[in-house]
């Protein structure tokens, strides 16, 4: 390895030779001195070069230096630090390992306002903007977090698949592919193949991994692809063990970021704090009740849209102090063919979703597992019994009572972090106008 401790590391080593590796933010010049300020991932360093006391190649090759050049410097840690900007190092020698063209096609200091459309062209430079770089860490944190709180109450990490041969929510908003002369689709939630999983005897299980929807939405909230968390567990009693498990799950991820991101967190701007459990649930037909005393329409079977659930967190909000809460016992017309319905009451599904700061993050709740009422939602539903047999017909042969959610990943963080886009929460997004980088 060319480097052999990060900036991060320098205020450890005090007293010690290194080699840091990174990018040059900037070059400061004064009468005797020049600092060169190199970023890695981990901060900035300050490298102080003697315009009149460093050997000549050094003070040569870094009047040179241009922004954004790649560069690996052997250098001093001195006890005493005096930088204002990152540790300061004291170079032996400076390595150009590659050079930036300039000017630069867009300005990476956040200096200028530059358009969210030119920033993605060049997403590449974009990410090297110290804002970026702390939103991509925090999603890296709180994925962490959501897999320690899994992994140590025993779930087992699988991987479903990501081509299908039918469709699993129904609809249209999916990616048609061609399938060694098939018709094939992405999917757009792992709900079956998680159920399946279940079914097999892997009890509980999550799956990290993307899923896509072939949505026309220009709006600041939408992706067409996008990552989740998802959870299924066998042997629940109702719905509300899966809520349990997912208000805990979260509220380990939150714990995990605030405890180890102080830094992003500060430089970010955002509030955080862990949310207290157990999370506030509103149930149908309550919530229609709830819109109404806030003069919200909503038709009796019909679930409310974004403008109705921003109500429902305001009025969570003024009640308990929670920024999260759950919606559940939704109407089973608005939902898929393989959620459970309540047996006393069939017009409304064991069906859930998890609400933050406005913005629906998951859907879940309790699945049909029995054969005969799983089959009878499926002629409900108006689907072809041959076309989902695939799935059904497991079902033949003892599932145990299960169920699970999935939560996105970049809803999550973008709400966390009060940020306006979720493209910017995204390393790469892809939108209905936007395949590349």
């Amino acid at each position: 390895m060319i480097r052999t401790h990060y900036v991060k590391d320098l205020t450890s080593n005090l007293g010690r030779n290194v080699t840091i590796a990174g990018w040059v933010e900037n070059v400061k010049e004064l009468p005797n001195l020049r600092f060169v300020i190199l970023r890695d991932r981990t901060g900035v360093a300050q490298i102080t070069v003697h315009k009149k006391e460093s050997p000549k190649e050094l003070i040569s090759l870094s009047e040179k230096l241009n922004l954004q050049d790649v560069i690996a410097v052997e250098a001093f840690v001195p006890e005493k630090q005096i930088a204002k900007i990152g540790p300061e190092v004291k170079p032996k020698s400076i390595t150009v390992l590659n050079k930036s063209e300039t000017p630069l096609p867009i300005d990476i200091t956040g200096s200028s306002d530059t358009q969210l459309d030119t920033r993605l062209d060049w997403r590449v430079l974009d990410l090297r903007n110290p804002r970026n770089l702390a939103i991509m860490k925090i999603e890296a944190k709180f994925i962490e977090g959501l897999e320690e709180y899994l992994r140590g109450k025993g779930f087992l990490q699988v991987s479903t698949p990501a081509i299908l041969g039918g469709l699993s929510e129904g609809g249209s908003e999916v990616f048609k592919i061609d399938y060694f002369g098939n018709d094939a689709f992405l999917r757009q939630d792992p709900q079956l193949h998680r159920q399946l999983a279940i079914a097999g005897g892997l009890d509980k299980i999550y799956d990290l991994g993307p899923n896509w929807r072939a949505e026309t939405s220009h709006t600041p909230r939408h992706l067409c692809e996008h990552r989740a968390c998802a959870v299924e567990m066998g042997f629940i009693s109702e719905e509300g063990d899966t809520e349990r498990t997912e208000e805990e799950m979260m509220a380990a991820a939150f714990r995990k970021i605030i405890n180890e991101s102080n830094e992003e967190i500060e430089l970010l701007g955002a509030k955080l704090e862990i949310p207290s459990t157990p999370f506030p649930e509103i149930r149908f037909p309550e919530v229609y009740d709830i819109l109404n005393e806030y003069g919200k329409k909503v038709l009796f079977g019909e679930e409310p849209d974004r403008e109705g659930e921003a109500i429902l967190a305001k009025h969570v909000k003024e009640k308990t102090g929670s920024d999260i809460f759950f919606m559940s016992r939704f109407p089973f017309n608005v939902k898929p063919f393989y959620v459970m319905r309540v047996d006393e009451d069939p017009r409304w599904a064991r069906s859930v979703d998890m609400i933050y700061r406005g913005m629906e993050l998951s859907s879940g709740g309790q699945r049909e597992h029995r054969h005969p009422k799983l089959m009878e939602q499926v002629k409900i539903k108006g689907m072809k019994e041959s076309e989902i047999a695939w799935f059904t017909d497991n079902f033949k042969y003892g599932v145990p009572p299960h169920g699970g959610f999935a939560v996105g990943i970049e809803r999550t963080v973008m709400q966390m972090l009060a940020v306006e886009n979720i493209r910017e929460v995204c390393l790469f997004p892809r939108t209905p106008e936007r395949l590349r980088p």
